[in-house]
Parts: C-alpha cells; sequence; structure tokens
C-alpha cells in the first residue's frame, strides 16, 4: 500500500450465561483509545488516519501482541470485536468477521492476498500461517464487505497483516517462548522467532530478514486417549525483503518467504468397524513479490507483481488411501496511481489480473483447473471542507466463468467535533464460486463416507450488500464507540441432496446456489484510564443471524461475543493483565438437526517484566478456569487448549 497525504484535511439481549461480564454494562459503549494518531491503509488503498477511516477498522499493534503468547494469525486476532473463531472441522478454526461464514474474510500481508485454502482443501485453516509473529508491524482489520477494493472473498471482511520494514538504523528482535499443560495431558509447546533489519547501503538499499519456529505436541482427548482432541504440529519459516530507494521518490521491494508445517492428528473411521490411525498433513507456504511505488509532484503510483504457493499433502497410518495432494498457486499483477484533484478530490484508479490455478486429482480428470481475473477500480475521496468526507467507488471483476461482477461501495464521515465522529455506509462484496465446486467433474466422498459431492459450473456469485451507521468519541482518557449493521447475503453455496436422499453411502449432493440470509448486529467497544494505573478495555457483540430460506438461525454463530482485558501498569517495567473471552450460545447443525450449544467463557492472565532495556520476561496462564468445551456439548466443533503455564523471553535492539 502507497501512502499519500492530500494537501486538505480528510475528515473523517438477555446474556445467557454471562455472569463474568456483568461488570461490562455500566460502560458498553466505552472505545479502544487511539494513541499517537494511528494510521491505516486497508479502508481506501491510501494511508488515513484511524478516525479518519471511510470503514469499521479495528488496529492490533505488535506491542499488543507481544503481551501475549501468539503462534498464529487467529491467536493474534483473538478479543478482537465483533470476530469470531468457527470450527471448521479436525478442531481447526476459522475466521468470521460479523457473523459471515469464514470463506467469507479475505487475508492480506502487506495488501496482497494470499492462497484461500478453504474453497479446495477440507477442513482448511491454512490461511493463518503464512507471516512470522516478529516479523508483524501491526494487523488492520476491516469489518463489512471490500470487494470494492480486493475483488473476491472480501465478502465479510479483510484481515491485512502489515509487515515489518528496513529503515535506516540496524534494529531487531528475538522470541523464545514455552507452554506446558498442568495436567500432563500433552499440548506442550515452544516458540522461537527472530527479526532483523537495517541498510546495507545507507538510504539507498535496505534488509529484513525473519525467522520462526514452532513445536505443539498433539492433545488426546481425555475421553479416549486414542483419539486426538487437538492436533500437534511443526512449523519453520523464513523470509527476507530487499527495499532500494533509488532517489526521494521510489522505493522498490523484492520479498520472499517460505515455510513448511508438519501437522498430525490421531482419528477413527467410520462404520461398524472402525479403525483408530493417524493422520498427517504436510504444508509448504510460498511467497514471491516485487513492487514499485512512488511519491511524484503529481500524486503516487504502485506496481506490483506476486505470486503464492501452497501445496498440502496428506498420509494415513492405517495403508488406507489418504486425501489427494493439493497445490494452489495465485499468481497476480496489480497497481493503482492515487492523484489529488479540484483541491476536494484524491481519485484512485487500479487494476489487477490475477490467475489462480489448483491440482488436484479430484477436480476433473485432468487433476487441474485455473481461473482469470480482471478487475477495474475506481475510487474518489472527497473532503466537503474539513469536517465532511465522502468515500464512492467500485471494482469492476470479470472472472472467465460467470462474466463481470460490479462491488460498489459508499462511505460518508463527519467530525461533528474534534472528539466526535459520525459514519454512515453502505457497500457491496462477492464471493467467486471455487475452481471445485465449478468444476461438472469434481467429485469427492463427504460426510464420512455418507454421501458423494459434484461440482456445478452454473453457480453464481456470492453476494452480500452491507448497511452500517456508527458515532465515534474520544475523551480524555476515555472513548467510546458504536455502530450497528445489516448484512443483506444473497445466492449462498451450499450442497444439496438431488438423488438417493438418505441413504449412506449412496446419497448424491450437488452445489447450488439456494440460501438468502439476513444477519444485523450491533457492535460496542472501548477503554478508559482508572485510578492506580489500571487500563480497562472491552468489546462486545450482539448478532441476529437468520437463514431466510429455511427461517432459523444460521449456525455456529453466537448471539452474544464479548471480550474484556484490564491492564496495569504501575511503571515502565512492569505490567500485568487479565483478559476474558465471552462466547455466547449458538447452534451447531449435524445432519439438518439443530443442537444448542452453550456460552462459556475464558480468563487469561499474563504478566511482563523488563529485565534491562533490551530484554523483557513474560509469563502467565491461558484458560485460567481450564475450560473444556466437550464436558459441556459433544457438538462443539473445536476445542480450547486446557489450563497452559507459558514462560518466556523478547529481546529487541
Amino acid at each position: 500500500m502507497t501512502p499519500h497525504s492530500s494537501p486538505h484535511r480528510l475528515p473523517p439481549l438477555r446474556l445467557a450465561r454471562a455472569v463474568p461480564f456483568l461488570y461490562l454494562l455500566p460502560c458498553l459503549a466505552l472505545a479502544a483509545p487511539v494513541d499517537l494518531e494511528p494510521t491505516v491503509v486497508s479502508a481506501t488503498t491510501t494511508e488515513r488516519k484511524l478516525r479518519d477511516a471511510p470503514a469499521s477498522v479495528s488496529l492490533i499493534a505488535a506491542e499488543d501482541l507481544r503481551r501475549r503468547p501468539v503462534r498464529d494469525l487467529q491467536e493474534a486476532l483473538r478479543g478482537s470485536e465483533s470476530l469470531q473463531f468457527n470450527g471448521v472441522g479436525m478442531s481447526r478454526r476459522g475466521i468470521s468477521v460479523r457473523g459471515m461464514s469464514s470463506e467469507h474474510t479475505l487475508v492480506l500481508v502487506d495488501g496482497q492476498r494470499i492462497s484461500t485454502s478453504s474453497g479446495a482443501i477440507a477442513h482448511s485453516d491454512f490461511d493463518l500461517g503464512w507471516v512470522p509473529v516478529e516479523s508483524i508491524e501491526r494487523i488492520e482489520v476491516v469489518r463489512g464487505p471490500m470487494s470494492s477494493l480486493y475483488g473476491s472473498e472480501a465478502l465479510g471482511g479483510v484481515v491485512n497483516v502489515i509487515t515489518r520494514r528496513a529503515t535506516d538504523t540496524w534494529t531487531g528482535s528475538g522470541l523464545l517462548d514455552g507452554g506446558v499443560r498442568e495436567d500432563g495431558l500433552g499440548g506442550q509447546s515452544h516458540q522461537l522467532g527472530a527479526y532483523l533489519a537495517g541498510p546495507l547501503v545507507p538510504g539507498k538499499l535496505g534488509l529484513a530478514l525473519n525467522g520462526e519456529s514452532r513445536r505443539q505436541q498433539e492433545t488426546p482427548d481425555a475421553d479416549e486417549r486414542r483419539l486426538s482432541e487437538l492436533e500437534g504440529g511443526n512449523a519453520d519459516s523464513g523470509g527476507l525483503n530487499l527495499s532500494w530507494t533509488p532517489d526521494d521518490a521510489q522505493r522498490i521491494d523484492l520479498g520472499h518467504q517460505r515455510g513448511r508445517e508438519r501437522r498430525w492428528r490421531n482419528s477413527e473411521t467410520g462404520g461398524p468397524r472402525s479403525r483408530y490411525y493417524e493422520s498427517r498433513d504436510v504444508i509448504e507456504r510460498e511467497r514471491w513479490s516485487l513492487a514499485h511505488n512512488g511519491q511524484w509532484d503529481w500524486g503516487s503510483s504502485q506496481l506490483r507483481t506476486y505470486r503464492n504457493r501452497l501445496e498440502r499433502h496428506n498420509a494415513r497410518s492405517d495403508g488406507q488411501p489418504p486425501s489427494n495432494p493439493q497445490r494452489l498457486t495465485d499468481s497476480v499483477v496489480d497497481g493503482h496511481l492515487s492523484v489529488p484533484a479540484f483541491e476536494r478530490h484524491l481519485f484512485t484508479l487500479g487494476g489487477e489480473w490475477r490467475k489462480e490455478e489448483l491440482e488436484d486429482r479430484s477436480v476433473n480428470t485432468a487433476g487441474d483447473a485455473s481461473a482469470r481475473h480482471k478487475a477495474l477500480f475506481l475510487q474518489d475521496e472527497i473532503a466537503f471542507g474539513p469536517d465532511w468526507s465522502l468515500t464512492l467507488g467500485s471494482r469492476f471483476d470479470k472472472h472467465e466463468a460467470f462474466g463481470w461482477e460490479s462491488s460498489p461501495r459508499l462511505y460518508l464521515l463527519h467530525h461533528l467535533s474534534d472528539a466526535l465522529t459520525l459514519r454512515a455506509g453502505v457497500g457491496r462484496g462477492y464471493k467467486a464460486p471455487s475452481l471445485k465446486q465449478l468444476s461438472p467433474e469434481y467429485a469427492a466422498v463427504g460426510g464420512g463416507g455418507r454421501f458423494t459431492i459434484y461440482g456445478n459450473p452454473d453457480l453464481k456469485p456470492e453476494t452480500n450488500t452491507s448497511y452500517e451507521l456508527g458515532a465515534d468519541y474520544q475523551g480524555d482518557g476515555w472513548s467510546l464507540k458504536g455502530t450497528v449493521f445489516e448484512n443483506d447475503v444473497r445466492d449462498l453455496i451450499q450442497t444439496v441432496c438431488v438423488a438417493r436422499c438418505g441413504v449412506r453411502g449412496g446419497e448424491i449432493r450437488n452445489y447450488e446456489n439456494v440460501d438468502r440470509a439476513r444477519i444485523r448486529g450491533l457492535e460496542l467497544s472501548g477503554g478508559v484510564d482508572l485510578p492506580a494505573d489500571l487500563r480497562w478495555e472491552l468489546n462486545y457483540t450482539y448478532l441476529d443471524a437468520r437463514n431466510r430460506t429455511a427461517g432459523q438461525r444460521l449456525g455456529d454463530r453466537s448471539r452474544h461475543l464479548a471480550n474484556s482485558q484490564l491492564r496495569w501498569s504501575p511503571n515502565a517495567r512492569f505490567s500485568a493483565q487479565l483478559r476474558t473471552e465471552y462466547v455466547g450460545s449458538q447452534v451447531a447443525y449435524s445432519s439438518n438437526v439443530g443442537y444448542a450449544l452453550p456460552a462459556y467463557s475464558l480468563w487469561h492472565l499474563e504478566l511482563s517484566q523488563k529485565l534491562s532495556e533490551n530484554l523483557t520476561l513474560r509469563g502467565g496462564i491461558e484458560n485460567l478456569g481450564d475450560q473444556r468445551l466437550a464436558d459441556d456439548d459433544t457438538h462443539f466443533t473445536y476445542a480450547e487448549p486446557g489450563r497452559t503455564f507459558h514462560l518466556g523471553l523478547v529481546a529487541s535492539f
């Protein structure tokens, strides 16, 4: 993303089992503080102050991540407002934004999309492990459709991971962290990460290096030790970025990141003669990128080309055929120009060419499929005086299977004062069917052998029209934020039984555009400085998510979500924080039967002590109450690690 500053200012209920969060009620509308006017780029592709961003944006800074153990993107995002981490099978989790499916969340790294694995690989959360934690500068979460800038998959929201870059001085950091379960039931972990950056040629050429190694033991099921409650895994990754600044107006970045991950879990076959076996996955990731950014007298420019590759290989210990090996590749060329004009306008014009490829023997007889996407987007950021701004934009995507799709967006900001801002917006997003879903030759067995799913070349994109209205207030030591929103989702793709329904092993299902959904909600968030060096931050989300086709609640969406963090910082060297996550009751569907899942709460304690200017000792306890979801209901499709003690060292220079 290329920052560009315009010459003018662009302004911007009943809770089930909610006793742990009754203390939120007096100030549910509080919002997180804004320190030193943080900026974001994900809402417009141009740099804006957070309070001026024409979207609902959450910001997670690197220092927030270093206060607690974080191994992947899912753990980094925990505690963010309006996010829920739904089960995708095999105890893996996906990121749901404002009640949308995890497949409707687009993950970016420095504004570049990564290979979306969920549409090609069952039970996949492989989108969440692309970036080593030590290389993260910040994470921007845009809630609401952003297809007007990013195209397909940005139906529910965008998670943009911004990485650290080389500076004019050498800097570095390192992390050593370990965790152990008190019950000895596995789950022990350790993590080693490092980052180093600085000038090779001062003022001209900079280098940034990162590396990470993670180990996680498998956690056996407490009720059946031959099965895994949580899978084990080893992951190693590393990367580099070269930044060349030939002059003050230009920067050229060349980046490469590569990682290899192994996962394993003990499973059981279905049917009357079940067998226990170990399933092993090997996941390889690789990303290349080359980008040119320019700051000119007339505006700014960006031109990029990048390529992502994700491979997954599966093996089983029982001699049965494993899942087919899969390779996903995204090749992208994109760019944009941002030009201020007529004193009030900042015009952005951009385009994208993308080719997605899938190698998988199940997709067709040839074992591979591909699709080409072409896109053009326009955006106008208009400043009506110092206190009003309007952002208009639309993206036009052409998919070779179903033609053109438009994604317009409008967002209005009004600063009533330096402290109070009103926001209103409407936008449209879409998600193209996956290559498997579109293939007429695709056939795969699902549901543990209960049915066979076939592709459908006549599928249409899923769409979402979203509306939101909000207000932000920034006081002296406290702040308030509230947003109401509605998603009107159409043409959701589901599998539909078309023959031999209910016959185990013989049921035939096709992908069809069948479902419509309406998701309404309320977001409240906040923070306040308290006496005795305390800081309290919290957020709450109310969600009413309904399947309008079936006339029932959408599954795996909690009606109430809340997160709280109470931090004590008596001096510059020590801090302690108590975090709480509340997940309200939800409905899970299995074989078209709905099951009510109870609410639950997780409590975490973290301590941090600076040993010197460059070395910090941290420790704590995750899941203080040792909450085990399967003890509450066996229909939970995911698990939480049990009570875990962790200790780590963080170094920096």
